[in-house]
């Protein structure tokens, strides 16, 4: 662990903490020198402060570089709901919350360190951060991963998704009421060119993206839908959603929380909030098996914390129509 101290000189032009200390620590980018100041590795005057801070002059800074975190993903034992396991392949159902693989700022708690805990026969190909990984989920997306035990299959997994032959259909809780009962949104899908940690249908340089949707029931201000994805850019149904007028229950991103206030049922509100997530469910994945080339096909329950929302909007709508929902 390296600690440094640094004093802003009176008389300078006032600057900003972060672009500071990425100036004066060699090879520090201004987005890591950001990570130091936002976990605590970075006082001003012994104190911590936000990277935004404007330096005026004599203020000492501390600066602690903490040891590189592992090059590798370390097994861990985390329990995994595992849907099916051959000798190729594994299928997961993985929990929202739990991160695909590490990266910047996660190295543990992960769908690898996971796997890495359950078998050490992981495909090589995604590299030692990401064995055996073909395709990922968001975090705060629920659903069915399928994973590679070995090169041969990862290869021929890969292929599945870039020919857009695998099949992943999703089911979301989103705001509003689509006028029609099903469509196909498409938009060159690329980083947002404002909020760098978005994605958006308007930017500059973006990649085709397809989503087909279907209305399965329609509730007051709410509507659960199925989406079948053709193909698979980052966030690509949150954006597509958000982009068309219904964004995701509880997508804190891309506009899900904005919609909080029409909701006049404080019960409902309250339990939207508890979600603390985007309302989407990987629920059913379908490929053809590495091996014997026969389709595979996996689907699961919408999780109970999306169940739990969806239940209650059945029995208001029982209630208010006096007949039986006829998705109870």
């Amino acid at each position: 662990m390296e600690k440094l101290q640094l004093k802003y000189e009176a008389g300078e032009e006032t600057e900003r903490l972060d672009q500071f200390v990425a100036r004066m620590v060699e090879n520090l980018t201004r987005s890591a020198a950001t990570r130091l100041i936002e976990t605590g590795f970075v006082t001003v005057n012994g104190m911590v402060q936000k990277p935004s801070l404007k330096l005026k002059g004599g203020e000492l800074i501390d600066v602690t570089i903490p040891p590189p975190a592992p090059a590798e993903a370390v097994a861990e034992e985390i329990p995994l709901e595992i849907l099916h396991e051959d000798s190729d392949v594994v299928v997961i159902n993985k929990p929202a919350g739990m991160t695909v693989h590490p990266g910047a700022g996660r190295n543990t708690g992960t769908l690898v360190n996971a796997l890495l805990g359950h078998c050490d026969d992981l495909s090589g190909i995604g590299g030692e951060l990401r064995p055996g990984i073909v395709h990922r989920i968001d975090k705060d997306t629920s659903g069915i991963l399928v994973v590679a035990k070995n090169d041969a299959a990862h290869r021929s997994l890969a292929e599945q998704f870039r020919e857009h032959t695998v099949k992943r259909v999703y089911l979301a809780l989103v705001f509003g009421s689509p006028r029609q009962d099903k469509g196909r949104i498409e938009s060159a899908i690329g980083r947002h060119p404002v909020e760098r940690k978005k994605m958006s249908g308007k930017a500059r340089h973006g990649r085709n993206a397809v989503t087909h949707w279907r209305v399965l029931a329609r509730y007051r201000g709410i509507t659960l839908m199925s989406l079948r994805l053709e193909t698979g850019r980052t966030h690509q149904i949150r954006v597509h959603l958000s982009e068309a007028g219904y964004p995701l229950v509880g997508d804190e991103v891309y506009g899900g929380t904005s919609r909080l206030g029409n909701i006049q049922d404080p019960l409902l509100r309250k339990m939207v909030k508890q979600l603390g997530r985007q309302a989407l469910h990987a629920a059913t994945l379908g490929f053809i098996h590495p091996s014997d080339a026969s389709y595979r096909e996996f689907t699961t329950d919408m999780p109970e914390d999306m169940a739990r929302v969806l239940r209650y909007l059945q029995e208001q709508a029982q209630a208010a129509a006096g007949t039986e929902s006829p998705l109870s």
